[in-house]
């Protein structure tokens, strides 16, 4: 995995029984096929056909269901064959996204009560905690580097679903940068509500409390979900995060963890972000520079 350009090939099509055609650009992820996942799904949204009931884009695929009494299956897949081919060069295009800074309490005391619960018979090393465990697997120093390592660069959301709001979060870093951490042997039935996790080379936020298996690092201090929709970022929608999105981690300590508790019970919360246009090109070619220049657009906000 890693933000060097792959050279895709034609996309893989199958279908799933009569109402699903899917779509699979490459069978790992990257940037490149993510951003040919974003483009075809974009570019076959804008055709307004008829019968297609949902466009889902994941990590490398994405999945379309349609009406097969409205639209004919072979219709549509030459119809999406026919976007694919008109996709040009991916390394070329342009994504008018966003960034947000979201603001994360590291080694907090909810998944550290978690993880202690779920050590012996569900962890690789019962003795220890997720973040030392992410800093040996990694070759880091300690818990210390790995938090840094973590909230320095940005991120992509390359997909949202699994459950309602969770972004899947994929680093915009060199391949010998990227953090891989395997997840937890045998799942848990427990995971705070916002936790900030890892599997693989993919970082989450699980936006509901529930089971899950990836390595717990701390906990995100304003919602991602909000069926309500009672602060001012949900307006729209009561998911927070889109494909495409930006995601530059905080740092909090419990204090101000706290403080935005209080701004979020009380309705005056806002995350803070910027628009950009964020290039396939450029960050393939130079990621540090590119994210650098990306991070600094958070700096008049």
């Amino acid at each position: 995995m890693s933000t060097v350009a792959i050279g895709l090939g034609p996309a893989r099509y199958t279908w799933g029984g009569d109402e699903t055609l899917f779509i699979e650009v490459a069978e790992a992820m990257s940037l490149e096929a993510n951003f040919k996942v974003m483009a075809l799904a974009k570019a076959t949204t804008a055709t307004g056909i008829q019968g297609i009931i949902d466009i889902c884009p994941a990590n490398a695929s994405l999945l379309i269901r349609f009406n097969p009494d409205v639209l004919e299956a072979s219709v549509l897949e030459a119809t999406v064959r026919g976007l694919e081919e008109g996709l040009g060069d991916i390394s070329e295009h342009r994504l008018s996204t966003r960034i947000v800074e979201v603001p994360v309490w590291y080694q907090d005391l909810f998944t550290s009560e978690v993880e202690a619960r779920f050590r012996e018979g569900f962890h690789q090393e019962p003795s220890g905690t997720d973040l030392d465990y992410a800093a040996k697997v990694n070759g880091l120093a300690d818990a210390a580097e790995f938090i840094k390592r973590h909230h320095e660069q940005p991120w992509i959301a390359s997909m949202v679903g699994f459950v309602a709001g969770l972004p899947f979060l994929f680093q915009l870093v060199d391949m010998d940068k990227q953090l891989q951490v395997p997840k937890y042997l045998s799942p848990r039935t427990d995971t705070p509500k916002l936790t900030v996790g890892h599997g693989g080379a993919f970082g989450c936020i699980y936006s509901v409390r529930g089971a899950g298996g990836y390595q717990m690092f701390g906990v995100a201090a304003a919602p991602i979900f909000d069926p309500s929709q009672g602060l001012a970022d949900f307006e729209d929608f009561m998911i927070f995060f889109k494909p495409g999105d930006l995601v530059k981690f905080k740092p909090v300590s419990e204090a101000e963890y706290e403080a935005i508790q209080q701004e979020v019970a009380a309705g005056t919360f806002r995350y803070r972000q910027a628009s950009v246009e964020f290039s396939l090109a450029d960050a393939l070619a130079d990621p540090e520079s590119n994210n650098k220049k990306i991070m600094e657009t958070l700096d008049g906000v």
